[in-house]
């Protein structure tokens, strides 16, 4: 299933949870530099879903903080749940 996440890099913590417009919002502490935070993401991406690092793939956004994931559809409830949370 693709899911669209925004990326809030340089946050006080990480966090998954929320939306902002129709995408998944996820703060991470990294700095957008050489791709420290779309890493660090991607890995909160991940771990808020219970799935294994290598489960999500990124396909689109390498360097925009909006970026289109790919991630198994058995996390699709887990998913919904994440999107109703307010960080």
């Amino acid at each position: 299933m693709r899911v669209t996440i925004r990326v809030r890099p340089g946050a006080s913590r990480t966090a998954v949870g929320g939306t902002y417009g129709d995408a998944l919002v996820v703060a991470v502490q990294e700095r957008a530099v050489d791709g420290a935070a779309t890493t660090a993401a991607l890995d909160a991406v991940a771990a808020a879903l219970g799935i294994r690092k290598r489960e999500v793939t990124l396909l689109t956004g390498t360097t925009s903080r909006t970026k289109t994931v790919e991630v198994p559809d058995a996390a699709a409830s887990r998913l919904a749940e994440l999107m109703r949370e307010a960080h």
